[in-house]
């Protein structure tokens, strides 16, 4: 069993654990990184609550953080600590040594009648309570051992509201979020123990998932990590265990994101796998369409995101998930609504083909497919939507239903593809005719074009051998550019515009094998297990330099290291 609590900075990667809504971190806001660790919750939103912190008599130590898993470190100097670890999913326990304290202050400049955060000590217990108006919840201080002072204490509007923590022989507190009240606070075990307790949970779970890491996939625990800590408890619109994009500012569900997350927990945690490849089917709406995202407090229905359920279906199958009737039954019934939606809903009179509405519904949000119109025919769409109805096909012949009307919907979106999206040379994504362009072609400088790859095993083999030959172009060192880079377009931090991003690699990877192209397959891979070694597990990266760009702790890009890796394992015999 390899065991290992990998080391991280808390500037680029929270310290939280499974089921938390709340973490540490300097990253307050999207972009905007303070110089004091805070108390971040995610319910109803990204919230810097409180701000924490440490010091000593003496000002001139140096502060130093170090993180893993289990503990979060502040020394003051060379040997004194106060140290944090969560005993529980919403209690937060702090442990300094003697001759520090620990200001917990209000993160809020003031407190008015809609927001802010309120302090007062509850005469019940003398615990110091903290409730914001942001979350709509509490945040308890319990003194465990030491001196607990409080500034600001009922005060109204703009003032300082802090508490300090301390004692002459160390002092120990508790930081609880909770909603109105609770009993009063005891630790259920002393803090190493807690520490031990953590270590051990986030242990099994990556030999759960990633049984196969070693020296050679150098990444790993921390990809694990990454998962574990940005996972939430169900609550909110949530009905599930889920794992979030990130516990910075991306603290959300995006209806496509999830897949690559069930894909890298399926093997060794299935019930998870499951849950997490659900969760936005538990918000399908009457006419078969996904929520764009979920969060705590929000559900958003105003763009959609691709129909890549069947591939990732077919996938979590391949990796071993495995399904009762009543489960395969359950994912038929919303694959086949999903289906429906962009087949009934999202075609026009004038074409079999779907359409994405804005560059939002593909994910590629401001991909360059979508410069001259918004509303476009994409061949990625229709190819997701081939995959998907073979899906349905095997799977209503597994329950004993009709396959042949998914069959003859395929062979119907084949055929349309082919006739208006395929030059030849390659695909094309073309406006509407009643649109800007007047329904002509767009540029083909986005790898978005490449991924009909992902259908290489419904297309004919010199269609798949064509696409094949075009990705080398995207390639770079670290693997494929979202954009040409020699296109005029290109944009190193552009997001959709050259960046290279994880679900586009494990998309085109896996089509690439499809198509039989084993040997640049390989080299996607690689390429990009090596950046996120490099790079760690950012929202995506420049794709000529390899520099972490945007949200620096995305989940979906540590689930495609971990599924590469996996699959690389297994081609290596591991």
């Amino acid at each position: 069993m390899h065991s290992s609590l990998p080391s991280f900075d808390v500037r680029e990667v929270p310290f939280s654990r499974r089921g938390s809504w709340v973490n540490l971190s300097p990253v307050v806001a999207p972009h905007t990184t303070a110089d004091d660790i805070h108390l971040v919750s995610h319910r109803t939103g990204m919230h810097a609550v409180l701000a924490l912190r440490p010091s000593t008599a003496d000002a001139s130590r140096p502060l130093r953080i170090s993180a893993d898993p289990s503990v979060l470190t502040w020394h003051l100097g060379d040997d004194l600590r106060v140290r944090a670890v969560f005993e529980d999913t919403d209690a937060l326990r702090i442990r300094g040594d003697a001759g520090t304290i620990l200001e917990v202050s209000d993160a809020a400049a003031e407190l008015t009648p809609f927001t802010g955060t309120y302090l007062f000590q509850d005469p019940a217990d003398g615990s110091a309570v903290f409730t914001s108006y942001e979350t709509g919840g509490r945040h308890r201080i319990t003194m465990i051992r030491g001196d607990l002072a409080i500034t600001g204490g009922q005060a109204l509007g703009r003032t300082e509201r802090a508490v300090t923590l301390g004692g002459h022989d160390g002092w120990e507190a508790a930081i609880e979020e909770l909603e109105t009240a609770r009993a009063p606070f005891g630790p259920a075990r002393p803090f190493d123990e807690a520490a031990a307790q953590v270590a051990a949970e986030f242990a099994a779970y990556a030999e759960a998932i990633a049984p196969w890491r070693n020296a050679s996939t150098p990444a790993a625990d921390l990809a694990c990590y990454v998962m574990w800590s940005a996972t939430v408890s169900p609550a909110g619109f949530l009905h599930r265990e889920s794992v979030l994009m990130s516990k910075h500012w991306m603290d959300k569900v995006w209806s496509w994101d999830h897949c690559f997350n069930a894909l890298a927990l399926a093997p060794g945690l299935q019930r998870e796998a499951w849950d997490q490849f659900l969760a936005p089917f538990d918000h399908q709406d009457a006419t078969g369409a996904l929520p764009d995202s979920i969060a705590h407090s929000e559900r958003l229905y105003n763009f959609v995101k691709p129909p890549i359920h069947g591939w990732a279906l077919r996938r979590l199958r391949a990796a071993g998930l495995k399904m009762t009737p009543g489960q395969l039954r359950e994912a038929y019934a919303g694959l086949a609504a999903w289906t429906r939606f962009w087949l009934s809903r999202r075609t026009t009179p004038r074409s079999a083909l779907p359409v994405y509405q804005h560059g939002n519904d593909s994910g590629w949000d401001n991909s360059t497919a979508f410069d001259r119109d918004r509303v476009v025919h994409a061949p990625d769409l229709a190819a997701f939507l081939l995959v998907q109805l073979d899906v349905l096909a095997e799977t209503a012949s597994e329950l004993g239903e009709d396959p042949q009307p998914w069959r003859d919907e395929r062979e119907r979106l084949h055929a349309a593809l082919m006739a208006e999206l395929w030059r030849g040379d390659g695909f094309v994504a073309r406006g509407v005719p009643d649109g800007p362009s007047g329904g002509v072609d767009g540029r083909r400088t986005s790898l978005i074009t490449l991924m009909p790859l992902v259908a290489a095993d419904i297309l004919a083999p010199e269609v798949s051998r064509t696409l094949s030959r075009h990705v080398a172009p995207f390639l770079t060192e670290w693997g494929p550019a979202t954009e040409l880079p020699e296109s005029d377009a290109y944009e190193p931090d552009g997001y959709w515009r050259g960046p290279i991003w994880a679900p586009a690699t494990l998309l085109l990877e896996d089509g690439l094998r499809r198509s039989g192209d084993a040997t640049t397959a390989d080299a996607v891979s690689a390429r990009f297990r090596r950046l996120c070694e490099t790079s760690g597990f950012a929202e995506n990266f420049d794709a000529l330099t390899g520099e972490g760009l945007r949200d620096r702790a995305y989940t979906w890009t540590a689930a495609t290291y971990l599924v590469l890796a996996r699959e690389a394992a297994a081609r290596d015999g591991r």
